[in-house]
């Protein structure tokens, strides 16, 4: 019982990290990277529809992507929302291709970028603490029905406890790693 409380925290505090590391991957750096693209969505035939499916994303070179549209006609409305997209990018059509530069970071982008890395970073060390609370919790009811005891709960408690600053290190890790990234120059 204590084992499954104990996998059951260290899942999800591994998909509190995942999710950190996937909301950080969709910040752009100067580095052209397709996963920028990611969250944009296009107006296809009357339902919002992810630019993945649409469209091949690749990088052309490390400042330019090149969208390969599958369907010509909805070449437009994947150029309007990627100029809708709150990225600061202006493609431009060529044929069936839309090639989108990315323009260089000035110093005060880079530390507004660095600002809002940090405060994901925050709702993911966040997210893992309330996993801490929720497994702590579970142990405490199976303490208070007396199917462990005080001395189990409490070294089950440090577990997850180590479970969680483990996790937090993760967090930390490629935080740091996105700040070095994006004042790279």
């Amino acid at each position: 019982m204590i084992n499954d409380i104990k996998k059951d925290a260290d899942t999800r505090m591994d998909k509190c990290v995942e999710v950190f590391k996937n909301n950080i991957s969709k910040i752009r750096t100067g580095r052209a990277s397709p996963s920028i693209l990611d969250g944009i969505s296009v107006e296809y035939y009357g339902a919002p529809t992810p630019l993945k499916q649409l469209a091949s994303i690749t990088v052309e070179d490390s400042r330019t992507l090149k969208v390969n549209v599958f369907d010509r006609s909805v070449s437009a409305a994947i150029e309007k929302a990627i100029m809708a997209s709150d990225l600061g990018l202006n493609p431009s059509s060529a044929g069936s291709d839309i090639r989108v530069p990315l323009p260089p970071l000035t110093e005060e982008r880079r530390k507004d970028l660095i600002k809002i890395v940090r405060g994901e970073a925050e709702q993911g060390r966040v997210s893992v603490r309330n996993v801490r609370r929720d497994a702590n919790d579970k142990l405490k009811a199976l303490l208070k029905d007396k199917e462990i005891g005080e001395d189990e709960e409490r070294r089950a408690q440090d577990e997850v406890q180590k479970l969680t600053d483990a996790s937090i290190k993760k967090i930390d890790a490629a935080l740091s790693e996105k700040e070095t990234e994006l004042m790279d120059f």
